[in-house]
């Protein structure tokens, strides 16, 4: 069995070589999640008209929803 150094199979780098690789990851997560932020905001009424229209359509006429709490309203904007 042939005795292989650890540190010779990694790839040697210095601190700011990592710092820069971080750092593009960081920017490359945050773009992923704002644009997944943006594109859920644009779907989210027609999925909670898709949602509420049961409660909706057995509502007496003239009435609407209403929230109750606060973070109620925040569910579906």
């Amino acid at each position: 069995m042939s005795s292989v150094n650890e540190s010779d199979t990694f790839e040697k780098q210095v601190l700011t070589e990592h710092l820069r690789e971080l750092r593009s990851c960081l920017i490359i997560s945050f773009i992923a999640v704002f644009i997944g932020f943006c594109l859920s905001y644009t779907v989210i009424r027609p999925v909670g008209t898709f949602f509420f229209k049961p409660l909706t359509d057995v509502l007496p006429e003239g009435t609407s929803l209403i929230f109750t709490s606060y973070q109620e309203g925040f569910f579906f904007i």
